[in-house]
């Protein structure tokens, strides 16, 4: 349970460390059991997601009650991570997060599709899946609102909050930061071809049938050991 702890602490300083959260907007939060998650909240010296430390993190459950919660607050949008976890017994983590592109590209109404291929192949593939869109741009205090936030995501593992930000799931913390990032360089790439006035095709399905699954040991593993070392080394 200790390393679950400061695994989520590490999430936050990694997606601070890349631009994708700024300041002590966002969240991370990770399934203990079916029943429970451990969650970024807010402490009494609060000093933003760059500066979590596992004292940051604890533990509630889906209602948000926690034993230990002391001085620490759950996040207003708690909703986003518990139906979630509710509903989808597959994820195993989640992120929410406001990335500055991502927010651009939802209120620009620009799709994210699959225009690079072995730039970056998980990126690229959650691309190919598709990047549904919640339309409102409210915050997710209540359990009614994350519920129309998942009927807008489907079975998908991300879903884009126009005027908002992101939530993002996936089997661990790792994956679920991971995929983060990769959406928002994604989201990167469009606006800057937006710019340009670059009409880019998608990648064909010639080139997609020579672009492998890497697996996790790649697409995640090595990727989250090398964003970790990126904040540890600072």
């Amino acid at each position: 349970m200790d390393e679950l702890w400061q695994t989520v602490s590490d999430a936050c300083r990694v997606l601070a460390a890349h631009g994708v959260v700024d300041g002590i907007l966002g969240h991370v939060s990770a399934r203990v059991d079916p029943g429970h998650l451990l969650v970024r909240t807010r402490g009494p010296r609060e000093r933003g997601l760059r500066y979590t430390e596992p004292a940051d993190v604890r533990l509630v459950d889906l209602d948000g009650r926690g034993d230990d919660l002391g001085e620490w607050r759950v996040p207003n949008e708690l909703p986003i991570h518990t139906e979630v976890l509710r509903t989808r017994p597959e994820v195993g983590a989640v992120v929410h997060a406001h990335p500055p592109a991502l927010l651009v590209c939802g209120l620009a109404g620009l799709p994210l599709r699959p225009v690079y291929g072995a730039f970056d192949i998980p990126g690229m593939r959650l691309a190919v899946g598709g990047v549904p869109v919640y339309p409102r741009s409210v915050l997710i205090r209540r359990r009614e609102l994350a519920e129309e936030m998942l009927a807008a995501m489907g079975d998908r593992p991300v879903c884009l909050l126009r005027g908002h930000g992101v939530t993002v799931t996936g089997a661990s913390v790792e994956e679920a930061v991971v995929r983060t990032i990769a959406l928002e360089t994604l989201a990167r790439v469009t606006l800057e071809l937006n710019r340009l006035g670059a009409d880019v095709p998608p990648v064909s399905d010639a080139d997609l049938a020579e672009l492998p699954d890497l697996g996790p040991a790649f697409t995640t593993g090595a990727q989250w050991r090398a964003l970790l070392a990126s904040v540890k080394i600072h």
